[in-house]
């Protein structure tokens, strides 16, 4: 008996339109995103696929790299990383479609790549919690279903397309109606998701009410020459206050059920809510904070008025045993700061904050409870919405930044800075007048000098001091006759040591230079 051979060749397959592959792929990975957030925000909001990838990023990525986008993005950093990941999210979707315009196969490997990557970053963030896990599993499931499913509309229309009848118009409509239920649902979700991870009950600051008036609040008449026409205002407003963390998504944290847990080297574990924390001795002072990461003549410093509970009382109250070295802080997201005890505890007002400029904290800068201590850059000092502090040495626990190589212990250093008139401006030629900001935490400032074109010192006016803990103003006259010409300004604190010319990046314990300024005189 002879087989015989079927002479007809196999249909060939369809291959999709480009417009409707990169819809495809467009739609099963905005589908994800859209119901991760949306999961997210009913479950555990840090979970997130797009923000727990994001987060990671941030821990893995070089320390000259995160410099560089403060650098470039100041405050604006964390915008300029969500709008690059989205960029590259975009470029990996319209990948997944056009691989996949005769099998589905290829295109749904690369979204299943995505949700394992993003259920990934989620196992290994250091706040990790089993409810985690429902967002970036729901978000995986959701994507190769929606990729699936428009990837058979499509083809089906296409092959359909190539027919003739009825039939052909009602496979293309069909595959667009789904292909529009899907996009609206996701923008629909993703609404959702945001607004849900937003709007945690009792996580903003309405929630504490009226906050308790501190006795013998600090500074709450100020001398009417604390500042000067062109620098800054002595007391920044909240709204402006500079913002640098690694957050990118701002916790949302009940005020009912936060608490802090203060243990390891203590004779006493303390374990506080928020009432009882407010319920303790309060103290009001200003104090100004600056980052790391402020480059000479940079912009990363305000000034407010804090609120909050002396720290040393309360370590005293848990017992610091001998041999303690520093109180490792940790934030609900995980992020940890390591302080030196010995700054904590010697007189300083280092506190635990829960008021700014006479309100709640903003979510922004650490409601409920923030750590502020004087004198130190906030790396190693400004823990925002803190939940734990263990007492250890350096040896047994390293931080977050010192195990990126940044310095242990984080000393503000002697700085001024020249506000007035600001770099590339053109000034009348003649009298000018030059004005700045200048800081000696913990010292005080005794004197602040310009020098124009590399000539000799000159002495600058200085404003009222309000404490040690705050910047200073100053500002003097110079005259410049036309032309180019540069500024230069310096600082000499109490004990008379110069601020140092030697020019130093802010890795690994702080910038170090004179702010140089050009200017022509016209």
């Amino acid at each position: 008996m002879t087989a015989t051979l079927d002479p007809t060749p196999p249909a060939p397959l369809s291959v999709l339109p480009r417009g409707r592959a990169v819809l495809t792929g467009v739609l099963g990975v905005g589908s994800a995103l859209a119901a991760g957030d949306l999961v997210a925000g009913l479950v555990a909001p840090p979970s997130s696929p797009f923000l727990a990838v994001g987060d990671q990023f941030i821990r893995i990525t070089p320390e000259w790299l995160k410099q560089l986008a403060i650098g470039l993005f100041g405050v604006y950093d964390k915008v300029a990383l969500l709008a690059g990941m989205a960029v590259v999210i975009a470029v990996l979707a319209v990948v997944a479609g056009l691989v996949a315009r005769r099998r589905p196969g290829p295109g749904l490997a690369v979204v299943t790549v995505l949700g394992l990557l993003a259920l990934v970053c989620t196992v290994i963030a250091p706040a990790f919690g089993a409810p985690d896990l429902i967002a970036p599993l729901v978000a995986l499931v959701v994507g190769t279903a929606v990729f699936g499913a428009l990837h058979r509309a499509f083809a089906r229309a296409t092959t359909t397309g190539e027919a003739t009848g009825p039939g052909a118009g009602l496979a293309r409509r069909r595959a667009l109606s789904l292909a529009g239920g899907v996009a609206l649902g996701s923008v629909a979700a993703a609404a959702g998701g945001r607004l849900l991870g937003g709007s945690s009950a009792g996580a903003s600051p309405s929630a504490v009410g009226p906050l308790p008036p501190a006795p013998q609040p600090r500074a709450s008449a100020l001398p009417p020459d604390v500042d000067f026409p062109g620098t800054p205002a002595w007391l920044t407003p909240t709204r402006d206050f500079y913002r640098i963390d690694t957050a990118l998504q701002v916790p949302r944290v009940p005020v009912a059920s936060w608490t802090l847990r203060v243990h390891g080297m203590v004779e006493r574990e303390l374990n506080l809510t928020f009432d009882a924390l407010r319920a303790r001795r309060l103290i009001e002072v200003p104090i100004t904070m600056t980052c790391v990461s402020n480059p000479v003549g940079g912009n990363l410093m305000s000034n407010a008025r804090f609120l909050g509970v002396p720290l040393a009382e309360l370590l005293a109250e848990a017992g610091v045993r001998p041999g303690a070295e520093q109180l490792l802080s940790t934030s609900v997201d995980g992020f940890t700061t390591g302080t030196a005890i010995g700054p904590v505890t010697d007189g300083r007002d280092a506190m635990l904050a829960i008021g700014m400029n006479g309100e709640a904290l903003p979510v922004e800068h650490g409601f409920p409870v923030r750590m502020v201590v004087p004198g130190l850059y906030g790396y190693v000092s400004g823990c925002k919405w803190i939940t734990d502090i263990e007492v250890t040495t350096w040896a047994a626990r390293q931080s977050y930044w010192l195990e990126r190589g940044w310095g242990r212990e984080g000393p503000i250093k002697t700085q001024s800075r020249i506000d007035t008139p600001a770099a590339d401006a053109t000034v009348p030629a003649g009298p000018v007048t030059v004005a700045g900001t200048s800081w000696a935490q913990r010292v005080g400032i005794n004197r602040v000098e310009v020098s124009v074109d590399g000539g000799g010192w000159r002495p600058a006016e200085l404003g009222a001091e309000v404490g040690v803990d705050t910047w200073r103003m100053w500002r003097t006259t110079v005259d410049l006759a036309p032309g180019s010409h540069t500024l230069r300004v310096r600082a000499t604190d109490r004990t008379g040591t110069v601020q140092t010319g030697r020019e130093q990046v802010s890795i690994p314990d702080g910038a170090t230079g004179w702010h140089t300024v050009p200017v022509t005189a016209a």
